[in-house]
């Protein structure tokens, strides 16, 4: 560092705090980790005062009142910390880690308080008691003090000091997680030789080039970012190689792992403890009753013969998957017997020689800009939205920012964060950054606060002056993502809490999402997604065909492998002691409903971010639950017409636009006129 240069305490003490300023979008490429403690210090105070303020014996039982002094705050103290947060996912860094983690104490304390404040509690169950409520304010209202409850607004003295202990010590917990599965993938890389790079594709070969010349390296790079690790495993030649890789991968944050100060057991350990302990401060019998309270599904033993109907159902036509890959694999490729790191590369092989075409054959024709643009193109034309390329501050140069526009007037923001990097988050996932609401500290015409969010990928890099190429699984995950993001922009809903995703049933909020999914097998669709690399080329029809006739390959395997996810992480968290026995509970799990369990050093749960640190304890059912809604939808649209703007309208109308005002199963029955039914799932995955 420059001697003569500024320390970082300096600067933030003569430039203004971008995490403090009023502006309606954050200025994440000023925001710098000694900016964290005192914007977040003083957000918390004001926050503080706000609660005080409304909750003092003379302040009034006015929802209005309460919102203009508490929800102002807090939805100042929420967006400057979701920044933070943000920015901790996806531009991680030491310092900004540390900041991070300093202040994550304080703020878990405050919302722990906030949500079991007993006064508050009060008021609200007063302002409930009101007759002049609107549909939207009494919904709030109901969700509210059904949190204060879970949140433990009835508990009392030493019941109520544990229980703000243990939210604290699980932030603390969820956040270790996240951070050792992220060190541990960005701290691993193996360097290849150009033999055991044969059958890579040259785009990844390119880019691992160039990743171990930055090394100061001979050969190739590699690692466990998805982009990375997938094409090896299905591509690479090498059986050996890709046993280091898989090993490497699926011990991830391990006790088998080579570095032991990443491993996540104690953590795992001690969350499910602390989560049957809150339970039963609750008064639940485990904690997965708790976490179903705001749910569709009514008890553990619902969600479990759920999955396990659903198992059985799909294991004939997983066992048949299977034993098809076996014998390709013996006849054909001369393998007697199929290892764990096999699999991906069998497929890949057996998929090629069964419908005579492969994956990277299709990605030569999936450019991300030309995907993006036919995504933009399909929006406009099923909503009535057009996404415009528009300026702002971000935080990595390839992030891109979009303007949401309706018959040109402006209806929410997007950031686009596509590329996989080291600092960033596996996975792919949606997030807020506001909310629409119709603020009541604004009175001027512009009151509205239009919705932004954030739609995060890990795609891979364009490589040797070409743009990225997206498989077509890629290109379902974009458009997975975009149905939350919809689901978040496209609400009409203006009451915060209600509005966008915010309230939705946890089993319900993935349907938008897995509804978008349908649009990728559309061939009117994949034509204007589709371009190819060189040429510029329309996705040929016989090859579309070719993608469509494997659409269910090894559909059955899949299934089965979430349904394995969902019912070991119910068991988990339904079964009170379960810490002490999570590797033999999965395994149990495995016996029951996979047809070819993986070795047995395999640590899957070690990774298994969405209920250790995502928000998705006793809720990864929900995929499955949420995909016989989002089938349903979609077979109005095979009977009306994909493209009918009556059936898109009813669709936004009833389901996108409601928010949480309803609940989940009654926008469904309002779009659909009828319950859910399983059997559309079930048709289109091949196993009807």
């Amino acid at each position: 560092m420059d001697a003569n240069a500024a320390s970082p305490a300096a600067v933030t003490a003569t430039v203004p705090n971008p995490l403090l300023s009023t502006a309606s979008l954050p200025d994440f490429a000023a925001i710098e980790p000694g900016h964290i403690q005192p914007a977040i210090s003083e957000l918390l105070n004001q926050a503080r005062q706000a609660l005080a303020e409304v909750t003092d014996p003379q302040a009034p039982a006015d929802y209005e009142s309460l919102s203009r002094v508490l929800n102002v705050a807090t939805e100042r103290l929420g967006t400057a910390w979701g920044a933070v947060g943000h920015l901790n996912a996806v531009a991680n860094t030491p310092a900004l880690r540390e900041a991070y983690n300093a202040v994550l104490p304080a703020v878990t304390e405050f919302y722990t308080g906030l949500g079991s404040n007993e006064a508050l509690y009060a008021k609200y169950k007063a302002i409930a008691g009101s007759a002049d409520l609107t549909p939207e304010r009494r919904q709030l209202l109901k969700h509210a003090i059904r949190d204060f409850v879970l949140s433990g607004a009835e508990l009392s003295g030493e019941a109520k000091e544990r229980f703000a202990k243990i939210q604290e010590r699980s932030a603390e917990l969820a956040q270790a997680f996240s951070e050792h599965v992220m060190d541990a993938t960005d701290g691993w890389s193996l360097f290849a030789t150009a033999q055991e790079m044969q059958g890579v594709p040259p785009d990844v070969q390119a880019n691992a080039r160039a990743a171990a010349e930055k090394d100061g390296r001979e050969g190739f790079k590699l690692t466990l970012h998805f982009p990375v690790y997938m094409p090896v495993m299905q591509y690479a030649e090498d059986r050996s190689l890709r046993e280091r890789l898989y090993r490497a991968y699926v011990t991830r944050a391990s006790e088998l792992a080579d570095k032991p100060e990443f491993d996540n057991s104690p953590l795992m350990q001690e969350l499910l403890a602390l989560r049957q302990e809150e339970a039963r401060l609750l008064g639940f019998n485990n904690f997965a009753e708790a976490s179903l309270v705001p749910k569709m599904a009514s008890s553990p033993a619902q969600v479990m013969d759920f999955l396990r109907d659903l198992a059985a159902r799909a294991k004939p036509y997983a066992q048949r998957d299977l034993d098809e890959l076996k014998d390709f694999a013996k006849a054909a490729l001369q393998m007697p017997t199929l290892q764990a790191w096999d699999l991906a590369y069998v497929s890949e092989k057996l998929k090629e020689a069964r419908y005579a075409f492969s994956d990277q054959e299709v990605r030569q024709y999936l450019t991300l800009p030309r995907v993006l643009e036919g995504l933009f193109r399909i929006l406009d034309r099923l909503f009535g939205v057009q996404l415009v390329p528009a300026k702002a501050s971000v935080w990595h140069e390839s992030v891109q920012f979009c303007e949401l526009r309706r018959d040109g007037q402006l209806i929410g923001q997007v950031y686009l964060d596509l590329f996989a990097r080291n600092g960033k988050r596996p996975g792919a996932w949606m997030d807020e950054v506001r909310s629409r609401w119709n603020r009541p500290d604004l009175q001027s015409a512009g009151a509205e606060q239009i919705p932004v969010a954030h739609l995060v990928c890990n795609f891979p890099q364009g490589a040797d002056g070409k743009p990225a190429l997206l498989t077509h699984d890629d290109v379902i995950t974009l458009f997975h993502e975009c149905g939350h993001g919809l689901h978040h922009l496209l609400t009409q809903v203006k009451e915060l809490g209600v509005s966008g995703i915010s309230g939705v049933e946890w089993d319900a909020v993935e349907l938008p999402s897995q509804f978008m999914e349908n649009f990728c097998w559309e061939w009117e669709v994949v034509q204007q997604l589709s371009g190819h690399v060189d040429t510029g080329a329309s996705l040929p029809r016989e090859l579309f065909d070719k993608m469509l006739a494997a659409k269910n390959f090894q559909a059955g395997l899949q299934t089965l492998r979430q349904i394995e996810f969902a019912l070991f992480d119910m068991r988990l968290h339904a079964e009170p002691g379960s810490e002490n026995r999570i590797q033999s509970l999965l395994e149990e799990v495995r016996a029951e409903v996979s047809v070819n369990p993986p070795p047995e050093f395999n640590r899957f749960q070690h990774s298994f971010s969405h209920i250790f640190a995502g928000g998705y304890a006793a809720g990864y059912y929900s995929y499955k639950w949420a995909e016989v809604l989002s089938a349903d939808c979609w077979s109005a649209f095979e009977e009306e017409g994909v493209f009918n703007p009556e059936t898109g309208r009813r669709y936004l109308d009833e389901i996108l636009s409601m928010g949480s005002v309803r609940d989940a199963m009654d926008n469904f029955k309002a779009f659909r006129g009828r319950e859910p039914k399983i059997d559309a799932l079930l048709r289109h995955q091949g196993m009807a």
